[in-house]
């Protein structure tokens, strides 16, 4: 079982019509290798293509793993996986630099995206990888752009369903603040759920989004099916990418704009990334109260200026940002990791506008610190329903 001929069935595979079934490909080593090899070398052959030829190849078991968010391959012998408790290297290898090349290009394909020397980089999604069948996050570079080799990216997008009760219990949340999480949602507040990658921002809104009143009806824009609160009446609204041609895109800035027209209560955008910020404002603006989102941001104090950048691409003037974030968001939830790796709600910011009509963030609580100078402003707001 040499090398060249697992390229030549390879090859004779690609050019298959039909679906890659075992028979299909144990006829395709056969007629390759002539018919001289045995039952037991066709088996191993007919395993090691498989392998490479569906799902996620040698990375499905780590995908499939119960808690694995993210699969990372940096090099052939450098493949990481982050099951909850950050970042830790693996004991699996690929063959080689063409191998890793290989399963990004399947994936990409599987995705309906192209990538190759023309396409150097790939951001699409994959459905029912592994016996879960799991949604993945997909995301490669190649060789130039990535010096030391192709750089694939797999994150796993898990259903958010814990509740807040579940989260205390599980210590992300401390006792003290998931009070103040509650009563954010029932005084009807808009908020923003602040954090970096992996951090926790989409299970934590999931949590909150659950603490709804059941009257009230929610309209999720993402894009990729992640939230699922334990919520009566939650209608989701998932973007589109375009396909291999570049068309038939929806984007999550289209679907805020739908949403507008579905009789919402509350409106939440999975994760604010870019122009829909600028729709998700003027939501909030019009009626709309309660309404949530995700935003990337190392702190609180972070949020305007990173609502600033995102604005920009919608349009919006600094100024006119600043206005209508101080008029619809209320409170920012912000989330990290601790030394450990663990995922926490690690402070409470409460957003007001100052003299010079900039919003900033006021701590109300910290994980470390306590309660802070803006514990008033924030017992007020949800008391009065205003800040003071």
């Amino acid at each position: 079982m040499s090398a060249s001929l697992i390229d030549r069935v390879r090859e004779r595979l690609a050019a298959e019509a039909a679906p890659l079934r075992p028979n299909v490909v144990a006829e395709a080593i056969r007629a390759e290798s002539a018919g001289v090899l045995g039952d037991t070398d066709v088996l191993s052959t007919l395993r090691l293509l498989q392998t490479e030829l569906t799902g996620a190849g040698i990375l499905e078991p780590l995908l499939c793993a119960d808690g694995a968010t993210d699969v990372l391959v940096s090099a052939p012998d450098s493949v990481w996986v982050d099951d909850g408790d950050g970042l830790r290297r693996t004991t699996i290898r690929f063959t080689d630099e063409a191998a890793v090349r290989r399963l990004a290009q399947r994936l990409a394909l599987a995705a309906g995206r192209r990538l190759d020397d023309a396409q150097p980089w790939v951001d699409g999604q994959l459905t029912g990888l592994g016996s879960g069948g799991c949604t993945v996050r997909l995301h490669a570079v190649l060789p130039p752009l990535a010096p030391a080799g192709t750089c694939l990216s797999l994150r796993v997008l898990r259903p958010a369903t814990q509740d807040l009760a579940a989260l205390v219990a599980s210590g992300a949340i401390a006792p003290a603040a998931a009070t103040l999480v509650g009563g954010v949602i029932a005084a009807r507040q808009a908020f923003l759920v602040s954090g970096g990658t992996g951090a926790g921002k989409t299970t934590l809104l999931s949590a909150a989004l659950g603490a709804v009143a059941a009257d009230e009806r929610i309209i999720c824009v993402e894009d990729a099916p992640e939230l699922a609160p334990r919520h009566p009446h939650l209608i989701h609204l998932v973007a589109r990418y375009p396909n291999v041609e570049g068309v038939g895109e929806v984007t999550v800035r289209d679907l805020v704009r739908q949403a507008l027209r579905m009789r919402p209560d509350r409106i939440v955008v999975g994760e604010v990334r870019g122009g829909e910020v600028v729709d998700l404002l003027a939501a909030l603006n019009t009626g709309h109260d309660g309404g949530a989102g995700t935003v990337h941001a190392n702190s609180p104090a972070e949020v305007p200026a990173r609502l600033e950048a995102l604005a920009a691409v919608g349009g919006l003037q600094r100024a006119a940002l600043h206005s209508q974030l101080a008029a619809a968001v209320r409170v920012v939830l912000h989330v990290g990791r601790n030394r450990a790796g663990r995922r926490r709600l690690e402070e409470i910011a409460v957003l007001r506008r100052g003299a010079d009509g900039l919003v900033s963030a006021l701590t109300a609580w910290h994980v470390e610190r306590g309660f802070g100078c803006g514990r008033e402003q924030l017992d007020a707001m949800l008391s009065t329903g205003g800040l003071p």
